[in-house]
């Protein structure tokens, strides 16, 4: 069973910085892309970042040049740097995953909440 484990959100003042990690429980393989989805109340669940098992990386225009994704060397971690939060930036955030072997199967995380707030 595969399962993804996002911590690291919590409370900031605008301007401050998180770094959110999704840690995947499967070890047989790497999934082929990770990323990071949030969800505001009352608004649609959004593509935050992306980032491809070759290291490619895509980033919703919103929040370029303040967050940065990265994967550990097995690549079944991923990270969330984010810097310069902003109120808008308030969300639950949640782990994505795709592995593509036969089939293509999607895996996301239980969400972290994440609150930008004075």
């Amino acid at each position: 069973q595969v399962q993804l484990v996002e911590s690291g959100g919590g409370l900031v003042q605008p301007g401050g910085s998180l770094r959110l990690s999704c840690a995947a429980s499967v070890s047989r393989f790497s999934f082929n892309e990770m990323g990071w989805y949030r969800q505001a109340p009352g608004k649609q669940r959004e593509l935050v970042a992306g980032i491809s098992s070759g290291g490619s990386t895509n980033y919703a225009d919103s929040v370029k040049g303040r967050f940065t994704i990265s994967r550990d060397a097995g690549k079944n971690t991923v990270y969330l740097q984010m810097n310069s939060l902003k109120p808008e930036d308030t969300a639950v955030y949640y782990c994505n995953a795709i592995l593509r072997l036969i089939r293509r199967s999607d895996y996301w995380g239980q969400g972290t909440q994440v609150i930008v707030s004075s």
